[in-house]
């Protein structure tokens, strides 16, 4: 993942307020179990679904059933936006980020992501071709490069934007 731009916007930031700095939005995205996940159904409408998450190699990576409505979602338009944070009104920080959901085939990465559940969320998937398989059914794996993230600091209230 290379370095993003930063851009601190002070019209929606506290005075005295700086930017998030990019190493504690990384930290936010490693740490963090649940995302919230939003799809774009055929008409338009949005679908929000809390997912677990895994963050590595620069993309946010998650499962989806074969006969989910993220499936079909995603199938017709692959744009999403991913969110985290803390339900604290006054601390912590809340991240969104914006990018296309790609499917993940390789077996090597789909290796490695499983161990990569297995230990930081203890689910345990089993690689079979293309695909993950465990007690729920099959599953496909997708993963988003950000296009652009925003951190919104709670104290003091801050927004900034990280371009990729």
């Amino acid at each position: 993942m290379t370095t993003p731009t930063v851009e601190f916007d002070g019209r929606f930031s506290e005075p005295g307020a700086t930017a998030v700095p990019w190493a504690e939005v990384e930290t936010i995205l490693l740490e963090a179990k649940m995302f919230w996940l939003s799809t774009v159904r055929r008409d338009g409408r949005p679908h929000v679904t809390p997912v677990p998450m895994i963050f590595d190699g620069g993309q946010l990576h998650f499962t989806v059933g074969l006969g989910e409505q993220k499936m079909v979602n995603l199938a017709g338009n692959p744009r999403v936006a991913v969110t985290t944070g803390t339900p604290a009104l006054t601390s912590g920080t809340d991240v969104v980020t914006e990018g296309t959901a790609v499917r993940v085939t390789d077996r090597d990465r789909l290796l490695a992501l499983a161990g990569l559940w297995r230990s930081r969320l203890d689910w345990d998937y089993e690689v079979d071709g293309d695909t993950y398989h465990h007690q729920g059914g099959t599953a496909h794996v997708f993963g988003v490069s950000p296009a652009k993230i925003l951190a919104f600091g709670k104290s003091p209230y801050s927004q900034t934007r990280y371009r990729f």
